[in-house]
């Protein structure tokens, strides 16, 4: 009786670690930009080092590039605007306001699963689109203007950043035969390139910092950015995903008290009430996606 929920604690605790992570992420990316390293800069080198992980993860798996190259190619894409966005939106904006406009990924997978894969439109689908929108609306919702809108570059950011997710989680499911390996590594690839274009194409100058903040930065991507990646994965493929999806939304919790406790930010009741509502609708889409399969198995 007690096996199961024994053999459940290290997937639990993986996604409790990865997600208490990327809540408090913002906090050295931060600190990394006062001491002159700037957000593309950072993200460029913690992703170059993970990528030299990457390398170690594609090891005979090479072939594999070859199977749906242009998906590959699209999820690479996708993923790196994810992630690229969100960091520099947790940089400079209100760090749980970008987490819950994150979380409108939700829509854009519904919407992008129809458009994609043909899916339909169920009830419960429709009833999580529109909590959603409802949420966001709440959060968004600007009197002097008359209708919701973000208020800065910082929420477009956080909101292309969830197109960009649920894309990559659309085409994740086209990709059914190629490795967890193989597309983690595309992603870090993805994100080193973005990054190294963006660089090059801004003309953006060297940082004028020092070495050891430039350390700093290859330390969080080599134990930092590898560790919430795989401990992520090694999560969801041991457990239920309607266990694993909810256990994943701490992040926001992790990120309202890193907020509250290092920061002078303060979260607002329209927040709380506009960000619980996204919250439940991405839980009930995690809700329905099981339903899915349970369906089809």
């Amino acid at each position: 009786m007690l096996s199961k929920p024994q053999s459940h604690f290290f997937p639990v605790l993986c996604l409790l670690f990865s997600a208490t992570m990327w809540g408090i992420l913002w906090y050295p990316l931060r600190l990394l930009e006062q001491a002159g390293l700037g957000g593309l800069w950072t993200t460029l080198v913690m992703y170059s080092v993970a990528s030299l992980v990457g390398l170690w993860l594609m090891r005979g798996r090479w072939p594999e590039l070859k199977l749906h190259p242009v998906i590959l190619l699209i999820l690479a894409l996708s993923n790196a605007w994810c992630n690229v966005a969100f960091i520099l939106a947790v940089i400079d904006g209100h760090v749980v306001r970008v987490i819950l406009l994150f979380y409108l990924s939700p829509v854009w997978s519904i919407l992008l699963g129809m458009a994609i894969l043909g899916e339909r439109l169920d009830r419960m689908a429709l009833l999580t689109l529109v909590m959603a929108l409802i949420g966001a609306i709440i959060m968004l919702w600007e009197p002097e203007m008359g209708m919701p809108w973000p208020r800065d570059s910082s929420e477009w950011l956080a909101i292309s950043s969830g197109m960009g997710f649920a894309l990559a989680n659309v085409l994740v499911r086209k990709l059914q035969d190629v490795s967890i390996q193989v597309k983690t590594a595309s992603t870090w690839f993805g994100v080193t390139t973005l990054a190294l274009v963006w660089v090059i194409s801004s003309g953006m100058s060297l940082p004028d910092t020092s070495w050891h903040v430039v350390g700093y930065a290859a330390l969080l991507g080599g134990v930092g950015i590898v560790l919430m990646t795989l401990t992520v994965l090694y999560g969801v493929t041991h457990m239920p995903i309607s266990r694993s999806a909810v256990i994943l939304l701490f992040e926001v919790v992790a990120g309202a008290v890193s907020s509250q406790l290092l920061s002078n930010e303060v979260i607002q009741l329209v927040e709380w009430i506009g960000g619980g509502v996204i919250i439940w609708a991405a839980y009930l889409s995690t809700r329905s996606h099981l339903n899915e399969q349970k369906i089809q198995n």
